[in-house]
């Protein structure tokens, strides 16, 4: 048995001046624990732990058992082979004609056809009628063009004949005066002109061509305006001659 001291808190607290009454109360608890320790064993306390039970375990095994063998399959039972099912073949059986009705087709076949032909008759006449009037267009249009160029040709007078003014010499003409001023410096040269024979034969737009020295312009013109020609006659009538030259040779003799 052992003896257990507990330490009061009241007697901790108390003041240490009285140390008779702190042993005093320290003793009586000492007899009291142990006369509480004393019943307690007469009534069965025990100081051992009382026994705790074990727990029950329940132990399982896995078994694993062969798959069983697949049943054998049942052989076929024999299928008797199935016949084709006959096929009726249709046999051709030949119309019956109506003579009557044979006929009115026939009829109507032969009007179509004789239809078709007088169209295309009629279509071939309007096609010959067309290039016919196309003709007599073309021809009356060539017509018209022919006498258009036989009127035309009708007002444009003949042309003259060719005619070379070198032949045609004037019936009389002057010398042209010297100029002094060219005898004073000895100038010498040659001055043509050009210009038209009216119908009575008189000069008309005298000009000087190139070539002509200044000194030498003014005398040829005045001698050209003084010539007179014969007046050219073409189908007994008085006609105009242009493009006429003559030509001056100024010389210092």
């Amino acid at each position: 048995m052992t003896a257990m001291s507990m330490r009061s808190p009241a007697l901790a607290l108390a003041p240490n001046g009285d140390g008779f009454w702190r042993k005093s109360l320290a003793a009586s608890l000492a007899v009291a624990l142990h006369g509480a320790v004393a019943v307690a064993l007469m009534l069965g306390w025990s100081t051992e732990r009382p026994g705790v039970d074990a727990p029950r375990v329940m132990h399982t095994q896995l078994v694993v058992l062969p798959a069983p063998a697949p049943a054998p399959a049942p052989a076929p039972e024999p299928v008797a082979a199935a016949l084709p099912e006959p096929v009726a073949i249709p046999v051709p059986t030949k119309p019956v004609v109506d003579p009557q009705v044979q006929a009115q087709k026939l009829e109507k076949a032969a009007l179509a056809r004789k239809r078709v032909e007088e169209k295309k008759l009629e279509q071939q006449q309007q096609r010959m009628a067309t290039e016919q009037r196309n003709r007599e267009l073309e021809q009356q249009r060539l017509s018209q063009a022919r006498a258009a160029a036989e009127k035309a040709r009708a007002a444009v007078p003949a042309p003259t004949p060719a005619f070379d003014s070198r032949q045609y010499q004037p019936l009389s003409k002057a010398a042209p005066d010297y100029p002094e001023r060219a005898l004073d410096k000895n100038i010498e040269g040659d001055c043509s002109v050009e210009y038209t024979v009216n119908t009575q034969g008189h000069v008309e737009n005298p000009k000087v061509l190139d070539g002509c020295h200044p000194l030498f312009i003014r005398p040829s013109l005045a001698a050209a305006n003084t010539f007179r020609y014969q007046p050219r006659i073409v189908d007994g009538k008085a006609v105009a001659v242009p493009a006429v030259r003559n030509t001056f040779h100024y010389r210092i003799k």
